[in-house]
């Protein structure tokens, strides 16, 4: 599960699946990242969703860490 995190409904997928493994292997994973809110809608360089999803990715390879 080692794939790029690009946009917010991957990066959703992401945390909801890995908080169900977590669920059912009865172990403890850290808060995910908050969803920005700032967003403009203007596609900048940099935009906070990038920010996000590298969060996710970041989350997620802690996540994997704690599950196998």
């Amino acid at each position: 599960m080692n794939f790029p995190i690009t946009d917010r409904d991957t990066a959703l997928a992401v945390i909801a699946h890995l908080q169900q493994r977590a669920a059912g292997a009865c172990a403890e994973l850290r808060a995910p990242p908050p969803e920005p809110e700032g967003c403009c809608g203007r596609g900048c360089v940099g935009c906070v969703w990038e920010g996000y999803c590298e969060a996710v990715a970041y989350w997620r390879d802690e996540a994997m860490l704690v599950l196998d």
